[in-house]
């Protein structure tokens, strides 16, 4: 893996953990569940990092599959 890919997978890897801490520490304290939109957009940042990761244009290339 490159040294510019494994930057952006870390970076991304960060971000992601940071979100579902903060969701974790949301649900724990307030009982309070995220938004299906949150849980959307991180999904969607999974799925862009799986790609990142493998090297799968395959979604991109293809966006009626979304």
């Amino acid at each position: 893996m490159s040294q510019t890919k494994r930057e952006q997978v870390i970076s991304h890897l960060r971000f992601l953990r940071q979100e579902l801490r903060d969701m974790h520490l949301g649900i724990r304290e307030d009982g309070l569940f995220p938004e299906p939109s949150e849980l959307r957009g991180i999904m969607a940042q999974m799925e862009a990092l799986l790609e990142l990761v493998e090297g799968n244009t395959r979604i991109q290339s293809n966006p009626e599959a979304a």
